[in-house]
């Protein structure tokens, strides 16, 4: 491996650990200041930490794989996700700023719907706690996944050693520099850590398809067109064989924003809820270019890949060859460093969160109420530990499709979550008994109907992608339990 990839890329893993120790000065010595940045966090930091939180390997692996393979139709999972991170900005994030301060300056997302219905308090912690463990041990296993197809792809037999594989040294060590920065600062590590490498990846995305169309070997657009042409006359068409179900299934993915809790805790940190509009105008910039630079890159790389006459056994790793084909070592070095950037950012994220729930909704909850922040701050170290463990082990199948892994965590956060944040900020009479109908309905509906397989078959017709029943299934049980346990002692009015 050329030189210039290590420099590029031991840069990039100094500069994240340097975030890490500057983080672990500056906000680590409260519970609050290691699992919500002590509510501080720019505009700018807010936007590009909730963008490169969520879009992690997908962004770069997963989606440019599936648009390589099927086509522009494959675009429509992006424009789903565009108009539901534009309705989150716009409907949750100012409500649960103000919100999760009001109610007793609530830290996570099950402090704060045991805050919101105090009548069922214990119930919806333990649940929202068990549901959000659960899927992150997925989601972040996803994100290890493609950190591990990096190191394949990119260093193979350089770094196999000790009878282990390089799929799997690249999962472990992946995790490792992860847990490196996470553990020592916390939230605002994790959040400054995010910035840089939202940054990092957007210009990643500008960079490879201009390459790809109008470098050697490119050709330009209608060189594109015309080899795409041949590969399939419509593979440029946004509605070839799109049925009802599966363009109900692809925009259906917008509906996973509202109960993302990696996402919408950057809502609760933000400094104010008067930066909203700032941050949501910035994260809806970033979120644009992000996502038309993979949409042209799995494309335009088919294109590429098709009139050089070269072979690739795995779409999902479309970035990573073009990157070793196309580029000095050091630019290389760089666009492997946005990957692991696009990879990092979700998996830290994640982590926090998952540990965050751990330590205030089981170990304080259950174990020690009067637990002092130095001992909190101690747990929830020890937590993002032990969730990364996990997820490295379900994430030991080199096989494993990252979209696939995504698709599935990301259905039962937004089918769990998503009906129940947005009435809970939205709706006065809705009931704790409500809230936790909603929360059991959908986990279990995603759950059930992945397990039947109707995601991908459903009675001889086209899956049906399992966010979709999950989603409108919890709302109805929201609705109809909390019309019949209404009570008038859970909303408090802004006094």
């Amino acid at each position: 491996m050329a030189i210039g990839v290590w420099i590029s890329l031991i840069t990039y893993f100094a500069l994240m650990i340097g975030i890490g120790v500057y983080s672990a000065k500056r906000s680590t010595s409260n519970s609050e200041e290691y699992m919500l940045g002590g509510r501080q966090l720019p505009p700018a930091v807010a936007a590009l930490s909730a963008g490169a939180s969520d879009m992690s390997g997908w962004l770069l692996l997963g989606l440019p794989g599936a648009l390589y393979l099927s086509g522009l139709v494959e675009a429509w999972i992006g424009i789903g996700l565009f108009i539901g991170a534009f309705i989150n900005w716009i409907v949750v994030a100012p409500r649960l700023r103000e919100q999760t301060e009001r109610y007793d300056n609530a830290l996570t997302v099950p402090q704060f719907l045991a805050n919101r219905f105090p009548t069922r308090a214990t119930a919806l912690r333990t649940v929202s706690a068990i549901i959000i463990v659960l899927f992150f041990a997925v989601y972040t296993a996803s994100g290890l996944v493609a950190g591990g197809k990096l190191f394949h792809s990119a260093f193979g037999e350089l770094i196999n050693f000790g009878g282990f594989s390089d799929y799997s040294v690249g999962v472990w060590l992946t995790l490792a520099i992860v847990l490196a920065y996470t553990v020592m600062g916390g939230f605002l590590a994790v959040s400054l850590t995010d910035f840089v490498q939202g940054c990092i990846m957007m210009l990643a995305l500008v960079i490879m398809p201009a390459v790809v169309l109008f470098g050697e070997g490119g050709g330009g657009f209608t060189q594109a067109s015309e080899t795409l042409a041949t590969v399939d006359p419509n593979f440029l068409s946004l509605f070839q064989g799109l049925t009802l179900i599966g363009f109900i299934s692809t925009v259906a993915w917008g509906l996973g924003y509202f109960g993302q809790p990696h996402i919408i805790v950057r809502f609760m940190a933000i400094r104010s809820v008067k930066d909203v509009p700032t941050a949501r105008n910035i994260g809806m910039g970033w979120m644009a270019i992000s996502l038309a630079g993979a949409v042209a890159l799995g494309v335009f790389g088919r294109a590429y890949v098709e009139r050089n006459g070269l072979v690739l056994d795995d779409a999902e790793t479309l970035f990573i060859v073009l990157s070793n084909l196309l580029f000095h070592p050091l630019v290389t070095g760089f666009l492997y460093a946005a990957l692991l950037a696009a990879v990092m950012s979700t998996i830290s994220s994640q982590l926090l969160v998952a540990s965050s729930s751990l330590t205030e909704d089981f170990y304080r909850l259950f174990l020690n109420k009067k637990a002092d922040d130095k001992t909190l701050v101690l747990v929830g170290r020890i937590c993002v530990l032990a969730v990364g463990i996990i997820a490295a082990i379900i994430a030991g199948d080199p096989n494993s499709q990252v979209l696939g892994l995504v698709s599935n965590a990301w259905a039962g956060f937004g089918a769990a979550f998503g009906p129940l944040i947005i009435l809970s900020l939205t709706w006065n009479r809705m009931s704790g008994t409500g809230a936790l109908a909603g929360l059991v309905t959908g986990a279990a509906t995603v759950m059930i109907w992945i397990a039947l397989g109707w995601n991908s078959n459903f009675f001889g017709l086209p899956g049906i992608y399992e966010i979709v029943p999950g989603f409108i299934l919890s709302w109805i049980a929201i609705v109809l339990v909390s019309k019949a346990t209404a009570t008038d002692t859970e909303f408090r009015p802004i006094s």
